[in-house]
């Protein structure tokens, strides 16, 4: 061989060694360039930022993507759980009765003595509905049967209707503590079962005694005397606001104005005002 040739074929000699010894290293660390079998995948981690995915090393085949599982189906345990009022429609007023005197959906169940659902004409073409039992009702089990519905029972009176041709009810079912104003969440809680009784009832007038009647039937915060004299529309059943009788025994001047209200239901169900003495406990002073 000549000298020009010798470090050329002596370049090749070396390349082909290279190769040779690359070839043996690989066969080495990946025999036969296989695919390693696929491993279990590790337990999922509760919490925390998931693992980094290895690198592939260069020759290694992709790894055939694992199939991702199908999303579990809700459990049924909980789909089966409806809330108490849609468990089973209240078919009568005496079921929502027991219902109500059976309900612990709010803290009140636990400092009540009776439950107060209400109580009147089934078929009444006029219903009242005030805000919460006092400590009379609680004590009765009974709406209005206090001072205030004492009060209640003379302006029916003077409407020209007994009480037991009318329905009486509360917003809440249960006094709350010390006559407090009712919470949200308990009115929340006890809306269910006097929307069952409209909705059973069927009257032609809802009269609300009351701001925290009217804004709990009509979703507002306006003022009350805002909301007086005219009626409103709760799912198709007129609805007029009115003083709540607790407050005409402290402020009598307003009973005159109250008396209004009620001329306006009179009107609406065709009423004629019997002929009376006139009561100032009714129809305020002279």
């Amino acid at each position: 061989m000549s000298p020009a040739r010798r470090p050329a074929a002596e370049l090749a000699d070396a390349t082909r060694q290279a190769r040779e010894l690359l070839a043996r290293v690989r066969e080495s660390r990946w025999p036969g360039f296989a695919a390693p079998a696929p491993q279990a995948p590790a337990p999922a981690k509760a919490a925390g930022r998931p693992a980094a995915r290895a690198a592939t090393p260069p020759g290694r085949p992709p790894r055939a993507a694992a199939p991702r599982p199908e999303p579990a189906a809700p459990a049924a345990a909980a789909a089966s759980v409806p809330r108490p009022e849609a468990a089973r429609p209240w078919e009568s007023l005496d079921a929502i009765a027991a219902a109500a005197a059976a309900c612990t959906r709010c803290p009140l169940h636990a400092t009540r003595r009776r439950a107060v659902p209400g109580e009147g004409n089934a078929r009444a073409r006029l219903m009242f509905v005030g805000e919460a039992p006092g400590a009379d009702e609680d004590a009765q089990g009974r709406p209005f049967v206090g001072a205030a519905g004492k009060l209640l029972d003379k302006m029916i009176a003077a409407m020209g209707l007994a009480r037991g041709e009318v329905f009486i009810a509360n917003v809440l079912k249960c006094r709350p503590p010390g006559n407090r104003d009712p919470q949200p969440p308990e009115v929340a809680s006890c809306l269910p079962y006097l929307r069952a009784q409209i909705g059973l009832v069927r009257p032609e007038i809802i009269c609300a005694l009351g701001r925290h009647a009217a804004h709990a039937l009509l979703g507002t915060q306006e003022a009350l005397g805002r909301l007086r004299e005219r009626f409103h529309d709760l799912g198709g059943t007129p609805l007029l606001v009115s003083y709540h009788p607790s407050y005409l025994l402290r402020t009598p001047g307003d009973k005159t104005k109250a008396w209004r209200d009620l001329q306006i239901v009179m009107k609406r169900l065709g009423l004629q005002a019997p002929v009376q003495n006139r009561d100032p406990d009714v129809w305020g002073p002279r």
